[in-house]
């Protein structure tokens, strides 16, 4: 299961910097959809081989700076909840503030795993100077500048090693499915709906404060289980910056599970904070499968779903081919074909192409349409194979892989699509040296 990796401090010490040097180390591999701004404050990371998510808590708090410190406070208490290690960033520069003071007390009395990161050290002097950060009592002192990278290794080495093996429950090999979306668009009901009140749960994870509940669900020739994130609803009620907080508790419940439901209401439509949603699970590789809620309380004309159904898929372009449904929750219109559609991507998530066949036909496509020439210097591919990963993963081997752009890996995906079915997971397609 992830880890996932908070950065937390006042506004300005350099915790978007440090984001984008911590998440640049995937980028190659993530597939960068449209619209930046979904990616700004959650990214896949890795050093050494172990993968973890981070959630940079800078950017969000907007005001003045009386309205500061009472957003900090609340954003550095979601952090301490829903993460399992914390990067504090102060500022070599600034030295000691008010305000830091004010983070460190909130952090110490965490029980969560601390590592302190002063950053902007630029020069030898300020290695003295940013010895007064041991005052606070956290411990080890990282001293970093998340401009250049120095002593990031340091940090990253450190941080994977603080890392619990995690304790991922006895469970039975079974698909994983989760209810995800803002508050407040039924995804309460729809578990209920699907269970009815007989709620079997399983076994909340060990070691983390919110646990996810595993609820089995054995009905109807299907047997998989529900991933619902304990302390999720029960949380007064968050007005400000409802996107952070419901981004921040949908990426622990996305990490368990295999297919994701997200669920949007019919009235509202999708907004900025499902598409933040939709990029996490994507960025996860987990499938997908949207639910249109309370659609029986939605106008309705002839063609009004398919018209929302168009609407919806030219806002989360590129990866169009999903599973769009529309339901009601309350009155269970449709509840059933979400079990099958779930089940359906769960097949598609696992599927694998036999080699031979992969080749029979994508050779065929990229003779077809051959990847442009860059520099004069034609692109040969000659193989392609699937990766033994967990979501679908394709290599082609070529002579130049670096000369093989976006919009031509697209092209291919496209025809992976076309050829095989995929529908609901996302694809990703790897240029390899032959």
């Amino acid at each position: 299961m992830g880890n996932i990796v908070a950065i937390v401090g006042r506004p300005n010490v350099g915790k978007s910097t440090l984001f984008n040097r911590l998440t640049e180390s995937r980028e190659a591999i993530v597939h960068e959809s449209s619209g930046v701004t979904r990616d700004r404050h959650y990214g896949k990371s890795q050093w050494n081989g172990v993968e973890f998510s981070v959630i940079d808590t800078g950017g969000y708090v907007e005001g003045s700076d009386d309205v500061f410190e009472e957003e900090i406070r609340k954003q550095i208490h979601l952090a301490i909840d829903e993460s399992d290690v914390l990067l504090f960033v102060v500022d070599v520069r600034e030295g000691l503030t008010e305000m830091d003071k004010t983070v460190a007390s909130l952090l110490r009395r965490s029980s969560k795993k601390i590592m302190v990161v002063v950053n902007k050290v630029d020069q030898n002097m300020q290695q003295y100077e940013a010895d007064i950060f041991y005052s606070m009592g956290l411990g080890e002192l990282y001293k970093i500048s998340s401009m250049n990278g120095s002593g990031t290794g340091e940090l990253l080495d450190d941080l994977v090693k603080s890392f619990k093996g995690d304790v991922a429950p006895d469970l039975p090999d079974l698909p994983r499915f989760a209810v995800v979306g803002r508050p407040n668009v039924g995804k309460s009901t729809l578990i209920n709906s699907l269970l009815g009140e007989e709620r079997h749960i399983v076994t909340p994870i060990a070691g983390t404060t919110r646990d996810s509940i595993f609820t089995r669900y054995n009905k109807y020739n299907h047997d998989f289980f529900l991933v619902d994130t304990a302390g999720i609803r029960k949380k007064g009620k968050v007005t400000e910056n409802i996107e952070f907080y419901s981004v921040m508790r949908s990426i622990r419940t996305i990490e368990y599970s295999d297919v994701c439901l997200l669920m949007i209401d019919a009235a509202q439509g999708l907004e900025s904070q499902d598409l933040a949603i939709l990029n996490i699970i994507q960025k996860n590789n987990k499938g997908l499968v949207l639910l249109v809620n309370k659609w029986d309380e939605h106008e309705k004309s002839t063609n009004t779903a398919r018209d929302y159904e168009k609407e919806i898929l030219e806002k989360i372009a590129p990866f169009r081919d999903i599973p769009v449904l529309f339901i009601s929750a309350l009155n269970k219109v449709r509840i059933h074909r979400v079990i099958e559609t779930a089940m359906t991507v769960y097949k598609n998530r696992i599927r694998k192409i036999p080699t031979s066949q992969l080749n029979d036909i994508m050779l065929k496509v990229i003779e077809d349409y051959p990847p442009p020439a860059v520099k004069g210097k034609y692109v040969k591919i000659k193989f392609v194979t699937q990766l033994p990963t967990h979501a679908p993963s394709f290599a082609f081997f070529c002579n130049f892989p670096k000369y093989v752009k976006e919009p031509y890996k697209r092209y291919l995906e496209n025809k992976l699509r076309q050829n095989f079915e995929f529908k609901g997971v996302p694809i990703q397609v790897f240029m390899r040296e032959k």
